[in-house]
């Protein structure tokens, strides 16, 4: 699958600190420092119905600054994202608006990467749709029933049994107790209460064929479709190596998406799904948490119809920070969009070479950046900046005289004050 066009970065002639990040799995700070130069990424992708809203976009866009900041510290990034592009909820809405569901599909796939590419966000090198990863899943899953790490039931269906014993041991990502994990399966795409299972939390590793459904080939499992959680194990082993540095995420997918996905890793290849996992918060609008079903969606391509400047949604977005919840609002715009005008217009009077301001910025954003990825501070760096030219007028000519802010930025936030 295709991915989106690389905005183009400034180079910057000094380099920058590896972040310290909140990981969710240690409850506890940890340094990204990467392996030999290189880190790996993997952010868990979209189901492609309803893309892209703004909670969509502030997990991209967060995890896009992690992969700036681990560029400018000199990494070689290697990101990769699935796109869950055959799954129940997506079937549900392409019979309810009775298009073909591979259609539904493509059309949101496409939309998402035209908002990407809008928000300036470095695309993964590799995008992997879990149709086109039918057979490999399908290799995972027999190799998870013939360990006795997963079953099949009467239908054909093939499930997880979460007291396999790995390790780290099942539970180590959220640390939620059964009961919190029964309710929170019920509630996000888990079958508690299917039965024959051996445990109400096993997940679905593989749902045999169901007339009317789209299946495929599942070789000794019969023909059917994968489940939700191997996707991303398989995937994230493929094309990153697993274990990856870093599991992203909303913190909606804590449990039981990540906590499975790591214990389909564990039972199958022995190793941590992850070195660390980050979560991002829940954006609302309107007073609730901003989701499909509640139908309480801004959209992105919505506002760029609306003439919204994609630069002022990344700025509302940079404006609280990745782990925080956050209700979206009018406001947020307005005063977004009159601190990027604030900012160009201090990146219009850089002519006049003061390097000690400059490298003092440049210094704060990624001391800021390298604190767990604290943008809300960094953009409030970007206000003292601006300051100092609220009263200068734009200068007709830049002369090189080192790094400008106004490429730290870029390079950093993914914000263009030049456009």
């Amino acid at each position: 699958m295709k991915s989106w066009s690389e905005p183009q970065l400034p180079r910057l002639t000094s380099s920058g600190k590896v972040p310290t990040v909140f990981d969710t799995g240690t409850r506890s700070p940890r340094r990204l420092k990467g392996r030999d130069q290189a880190a790996g990424l993997y952010v868990c992708g979209i189901t492609p119905y309803d893309a892209t809203h703004l909670g969509h976009a502030a997990t991209y866009v967060a995890f896009d600054l992690l992969n700036r900041v681990w560029r400018d510290a000199g990494l070689d990034v290697v990101y990769v994202q699935n796109t869950t592009d055959v799954d129940d909820p997506l079937l549900e809405r392409a019979n309810a608006t009775g298009v073909d569901w591979r259609e539904l599909a493509e059309s949101q796939i496409e939309l998402f990467r035209e908002d990407m590419t809008a928000l300036r966000v470095l695309p993964p090198q590799n995008y992997i749709g879990v149709v086109e990863s039918v057979d490999q899943i399908v290799a995972a899953v027999e190799d998870l029933v013939e360990s006795r790490a997963a079953y099949t039931l009467d239908n054909g269906d093939v499930y997880y049994r979460v007291s396999t014993p790995i390790n780290p041991p099942f539970g180590s990502v959220s640390h939620d107790d059964r009961a919190t994990m029964a309710k929170l399966s019920a509630e996000r795409g888990g079958d508690p209460d299917t039965p024959g299972k051996d445990n109400q939390i096993d997940p679905l590793l593989w749902k045999a064929a169901r007339e009317g459904e789209p299946s495929w080939d599942g070789g000794k499992l019969g023909p059917g479709r994968p489940g939700w959680h191997i996707e991303c194990t398989v995937i994230a082993n493929n094309y990153a190596g697993l274990p990856v540095d870093v599991q992203g995420g909303g913190s909606d997918l804590v449990f039981p998406h990540h906590e499975m996905s790591a214990a389909h890793a564990a039972a199958w290849k022995q190793t941590p799904l992850a070195r660390t996992y980050m979560h991002t918060g829940m954006v609302g609008y309107q007073g609730e948490k901003m989701s499909k079903s509640k139908g309480n969606l801004v959209l992105v391509s919505k506002l760029r119809e609306q003439g919204v400047d994609p630069m002022v949604i990344r700025t509302v977005l940079l404006s609280n920070h990745y782990r925080s919840d956050w209700i979206f609002t009018d406001e947020l715009l307005e005063s977004a969009s009159a601190r990027l005008r604030a900012w160009k217009h201090a990146a219009m009077c850089e002519a006049e070479c003061r390097e000690g301001l400059r490298g003092h910025i440049i210094g704060l954003l990624r001391e800021s950046l390298a604190d767990d990825l604290d943008s809300p501070r960094a953009l409030g760096i970007l206000d003292e900046w601006a300051e100092h030219y609220a009263d200068s007028p734009a200068a007709e000519t830049a002369p090189v005289c080192g790094d400008r802010v106004a490429d730290a930025v870029d390079a950093l936030l993914g914000l263009d004050l030049h456009s």
